[in-house]
């Protein structure tokens, strides 16, 4: 009898993770679809729609190395986004969380399974982050997000299959609230950019745009620990 007992409740616990709606086996397949790229290299163009911000476009170029390495080769890179052009999946899941699953919502004529991230670390930026996972290809289509003290931002993601094999994005809309007091001050320094003085150092909360294309990846080519040693990212 005890024999029985236990098997029923293991093969219970087998039912209830191989759900669709298990958020603990949602998120561990993005990671797990995620961690298949060893490094990438990829060029990216960079534009910010910020309203009292009067910038040109950028470009880029990423260099990512597993598991969490980022280097960024920008003729300015104090002006780029530096959370958006780092955008990996791996950047909500390195710290210990709790997850609920919310619901099914369709983005753009694809399922998704949304799900809830709460850090359980002190020391994590993020507060609350919803994920919109693609379930079928373990990818994340959006996500909002809460930070402090930044403030709000919501990721909506583009993917292109790369190598006909790794998922990667081509496309990122990044959008974001801050409060203007935390606003560095570098970020009107450089000469090219024009900025409203007195929105900036508005109290009301500021809204904008950044748009990150994505083109000519390089997947699992062996970059070099010494290029995520340079203390400088410029061209």
């Amino acid at each position: 009898m005890k024999i029985k007992i236990v098997s029923i409740v293991l093969a219970l616990n087998v039912l209830c993770f191989s759900q669709p709606g298990n958020p603990d086996l949602i998120l561990e397949n993005v990671k797990k679809e995620f961690e298949r790229i060893e490094d990438y290299q990829v060029d990216v163009q960079v534009k910010v729609d910020v309203s009292f911000l009067k910038m040109p476009d950028r470009e880029a170029t990423i260099f990512y190395k597993k598991p969490d390495k980022f280097h960024i080769d920008s003729e300015s890179f104090t002006m780029l986004p530096k959370s958006g052009l780092n955008f990996s999946p791996l950047g909500f899941l390195n710290y210990k969380y709790t997850s609920f699953y919310e619901r099914e919502d369709t983005l753009n004529g694809i399922v998704t399974s949304v799900v809830k991230v709460i850090p359980l670390e002190g020391s994590a930026d993020v507060i609350l982050s919803t994920l919109w996972v693609d379930i079928e290809r373990n990818i994340i289509l959006k996500v909002e997000s809460s930070q402090k003290p930044q403030g709000t931002f919501t990721v909506n993601l583009d993917y292109a299959k790369i190598l006909n094999e790794y998922w990667l994005p081509s496309a990122i809309i990044f959008e974001f609230t801050f409060d203007g007091t935390v606003l560095p001050r570098r970020f009107g320094d450089n000469q090219d950019i024009k900025s409203n003085k007195k929105q900036s150092e508005s109290q009301e909360p500021q809204a904008g745009k950044v748009y990150l294309t994505y083109s000519n990846y390089s997947v699992n080519i062996g970059l070099s620990d010494e290029l995520f040693d340079k203390k400088v990212d410029k061209k």
